[in-house]
C-alpha cells in the first residue's frame, strides 16, 4: 500500500528519489529555483510549487500528508557562510515547516542540513530550538542530532564513495504529552560504517563507477586544462625530488606553501595562530630539503606561471605514489589531494573532483551517481554548472532511504496507530535504494512513487 510525502525545499528530487523508491506518492512539492523545478519536474512528472513562505502564510497551500521530507536552506548554518543561524532570513525558513506541521500532523518527518546545524556554533541555540519546537509539535525527536554519510554505507545498502556528513532530522507524531516524556537521548544511528563496512574498502573507478572516456560527449570540456595540466606536473616534479631525497618518507601532513619557503619564517605581530603555526612548518620544511627546494624554484621560473592559490598543496593521499594517482580539487586554500576511494562532499560551489588518472574532472552524470541517482535521470540542456551546483545543493538518495527505513524500524509500532500503510510500504521495500532504483545504468523502475519512462 502507497503512502503519501510532501517534498519541501526539493531542489532536483533527492527525497523524491528515495520516498518513492519506498513506495510513496508525491502529493506536492515546492522550490524556488527555475532551474531546480524544471529538472524536478522533468524527471518526477510532478508540478513543483514556489516559495514555502507565499504558501503557508495566510492559508495553508500544502496538502494532506504521510511523510514530510525537506532539505531546508544551509546556507544559514554552513561554515562557508556567515553562519548567522535562525538570525539569517533563510533560518527562519523552518518556522514554514513547523507551520505546515502544526496544521498537518503528518505521521513521519525526515529533514536533512548541512553537520554545522548541531555544531558548536548551533548546538545550545537552533539545534535545541528545532528540537523544541518539534517536541511542542508532537514529534518524538531525539535529542542528539543523527550525523551521517553515504561512505559509511556499504554498496549493498545504497552507499557511495562520498564523504557527506549531514545532520538528519527523523521525528514520529506521538502527540506533545508523549513527545516530552518519550523522545530518545540517542541519535537515530551513530556516524559510523554500517555492517562491518570499510570505509577505506571504497574505490572511486569501480565503486562510482567512472564512465569510459570514450563514451562521454564532449569529453574535452573536462579534461584539465594546459595550466591545470602545468601546475599539477610543478608539485608532482618537487614530490618526486622530495621521496626521492628521503626514501620515499611520508609527505607533510599540513598545507605545503610556496610563498613560505624562508630560512626564517615571516611572522608579523597580527597574525593568528592557526597560521604562524603553517609558517614555521613550511620554513622548517624548506630548511630540510632546501637545495632540492631551491633548484625546483628555478626550474620552473620561481612558480611565476603559478597562480598564489596553486602554490599551496594540501597532502591528504597517505602513500599515494604520485599527484596522479590521488583525487584532486582545486580551492581556495590551494591543491587538495586525496586517495582515490572517496571523494569529498559535492558542494554547490565549483571544487568539481579531478580523478588524476583520468585527468579530468568527474561529469555530471558521475556526481548524480555519486548522489545515488540512477543513469535514468536526465537534467534537460541545462549548463554543466547548474548541474554540479543541484547535486552539491542536494540530499544523498542512499543516505535518506536508508535513514527513513531505519526510522520506520524503530518507531513502528507508533507509526502504525496512525498509518499502517506508511509501515507496510516502508518495510516491504528492498534494503537498498539501488534495488528499489533500478541501480545504476538500470531501466526506470515502474514503482508506487516513480513513473514509467518518459
Amino acid at each position: 500500500m502507497s503512502f503519501s510525502f510532501v517534498d519541501l525545499f526539493a531542489g532536483i528530487g533527492g527525497f523524491h528519489a528515495a520516498l518513492a523508491a519506498l513506495g510513496g506518492s508525491c502529493t506536492f512539492a515546492s522550490e524556488i529555483d527555475p532551474l531546480a523545478k524544471a529538472v524536478y519536474e522533468r524527471n518526477w512528472g510532478t508540478d513543483v510549487a514556489g516559495d514555502i513562505v507565499e504558501l503557508t502564510q495566510d492559508r495553508m497551500g500544502v496538502p494532506e500528508h504521510d511523510v514530510l521530507a525537506a532539505g531546508f536552506p544551509c546556507q544559514p548554518f554552513s561554515k562557508s557562510g556567515f553562519q548567522r543561524g535562525m538570525d539569517e532570513t533563510r533560518g527562519t525558513l523552518f518556522w514554514n515547516i513547523a507551520r505546515v506541521l502544526e496544521e498537518r500532523k503528518p505521521s513521519v518527518i525526515l529533514l536533512e542540513n548541512v553537520r554545522n546545524l548541531a555544531g558548536p556554533r548551533h548546538r545550545d541555540t537552533t539545534w535545541r530550538v528545532i528540537v523544541r519546537t518539534l517536541r511542542d509539535l508532537g514529534y518524538k525527536v531525539s535529542s542528539e542530532p543523527t550525523v551521517f554519510s553515504p561512505h559509511l554505507l556499504p554498496p549493498g545498502l545504497g552507499g557511495r564513495p562520498q564523504v557527506r556528513e549531514r545532520v538528519f532530522i527523523t521525528g514520529t507524531y506521538v502527540g506533545r504529552e508523549r513527545a516530552w516524556a518519550e523522545s530518545p537521548d540517542a541519535p537515530l544511528l551513530l556516524n559510523r560504517p554500517i555492517g562491518g563496512w570499510d570505509p577505506q574498502s571504497w574505490d572511486v573507478e569501480h565503486h562510482l563507477p567512472l564512465e569510459d572516456d570514450h563514451d562521454i560527449a564532449g569529453v574535452d570540456r573536462y579534461r584539465l586544462t594546459p595550466s591545470e595540466t602545468y601546475w599539477i606536473s610543478v608539485w608532482e616534479d618537487l614530490l618526486t625530488e622530495i621521496r626521492a631525497e628521503s626514501g620515499n618518507a611520508k609527505l607533510p601532513g599540513f598545507p605545503i606553501w610556496a610563498d613560505a619557503f624562508k630560512a626564517v619564517p615571516e611572522i608579523e605581530a597580527a597574525t593568528p595562530g592557526w597560521k604562524a603555526d603553517f609558517l614555521r612548518k613550511n620554513s622548517a620544511f624548506y630548511r630540510q630539503y632546501r637545495s632540492i627546494i631551491d633548484s625546483w624554484l628555478a626550474r620552473h621560473d620561481y612558480l611565476r606561471d603559478v597562480p598564489p592559490s596553486r602554490r599551496k598543496l594540501e597532502w591528504q593521499a597517505q602513500d599515494a605514489a604520485s599527484l596522479w594517482d590521488t583525487v584532486m580539487h582545486f580551492r581556495p586554500s590551494g591543491i587538495r589531494a586525496k586517495k582515490p576511494s572517496y571523494l569529498p562532499a559535492l558542494v554547490a560551489i565549483t571544487q568539481t573532483s579531478i580523478v588524476g588518472q583520468r585527468r579530468r574532472r568527474i561529469t555530471p552524470r558521475e556526481a548524480a551517481r555519486l548522489q545515488g541517482l540512477p543513469d535514468w535521470f536526465d537534467f534537460g540542456a541545462q549548463t554543466d554548472a547548474a548541474s554540479y551546483k543541484q547535486m552539491g545543493n542536494g540530499v544523498n538518495v542512499g543516505a535518506a532511504y536508508y535513514l527513513l527505513r531505519e526510522h520506520v524500524l524503530r518507531d513502528k509500532d507508533d507509526i502504525a496507530k496512525r498509518a499502517p500503510h506508511v509501515v507496510q510500504s516502508i518495510l516491504s521495500a528492498p534494503v537498498s535504494s539501488d534495488v528499489a532504483l533500478g541501480g545504476a545504468g538500470g531501466d526506470r523502475v515502474a514503482t508506487t512513487g516513480i513513473l514509467a519512462p518518459i
